[in-house]
């Protein structure tokens, strides 16, 4: 007599579960061993973003004369009161990249910041002291070396939205490079390139002396 197929046993059922689990773990290697049929059933990976969206638009008249990079070794530590390190505290070696731009702004320049003589040989212009742009940190070329953390702090990053999260160094990274441009000589080279750009801009519109003054 044949058994109707709804009274399988259990334990036929387990073993046909098994060997179900053997048979795509067996296809697994398969398709990892020959060649072609990993990337027929391999993981894909899209990128849904939306649209970049335009908020502002803005007319500029900068000269951006001189651009310097800088690189900054950030250690940054946070001990707690009444706790050893191994217990509450931070510590982490960072190494900060990024550039800083300096400019003139030649849109401050008014009709009275710039003098021509009656025969158009030569130009006198007043322009503002060259300014520092924004630092801008790298991230391509910005690590961290090391990380040392307690043991309260390694629990809270299970629960945190941005576990190891460098905030803090990357600000003072960007704050040490605001720092150093500022000390680089960096606008005086922006001003020397300005003054060689209106140079060789007005001398071939046929001005043969041409002087740049800048102050505030």
């Amino acid at each position: 007599m044949v058994a109707s197929l709804g009274r399988v046993p259990g334990w036929a059922k387990a073993l046909a579960a098994v060997a179900l689990v053997l048979v795509v773990l067996s296809a697994g290697l398969r398709l990892s061993v020959l060649p072609g049929l990993k990337d027929l059933f391999g993981t894909e990976t899209h990128d849904r973003s939306g649209p970049a969206l335009l908020e502002s638009i803005r007319d500029i008249s900068r000269y951006e004369a001189a651009s310097g990079s800088f690189q900054v070794v950030v250690d940054l530590e946070k001990d707690a009161k009444y706790l050893p390190d191994a217990v509450r505290g931070t510590r982490t070696l960072y190494v900060g990249a990024g550039t800083v731009g300096a400019y003139v702004d030649l849109g401050r320049a008014g009709e009275d910041d710039v003098t021509v003589n009656e025969d158009r040989t030569a130009a006198t212009l007043r322009l503002p002291h060259a300014a520092l742009g924004e630092p801008s940190l790298d991230p391509d070329r910005s690590y961290a070396v090391s990380k040392q953390r307690g043991l309260l702090d390694r629990l809270g990053d299970l629960f945190s939205d941005n576990p190891n999260g460098e905030q803090a160094v990357q600000r003072l990274a960007v704050r040490h490079i605001a720092s150093a441009a500022k000390e680089s000589g960096l606008t005086a080279r922006a001003e020397k390139n300005t003054t060689d750009m209106l140079e060789g801009l007005l001398g071939s519109l046929g001005f043969e002396k041409v002087r740049v003054v800048y102050g505030d």
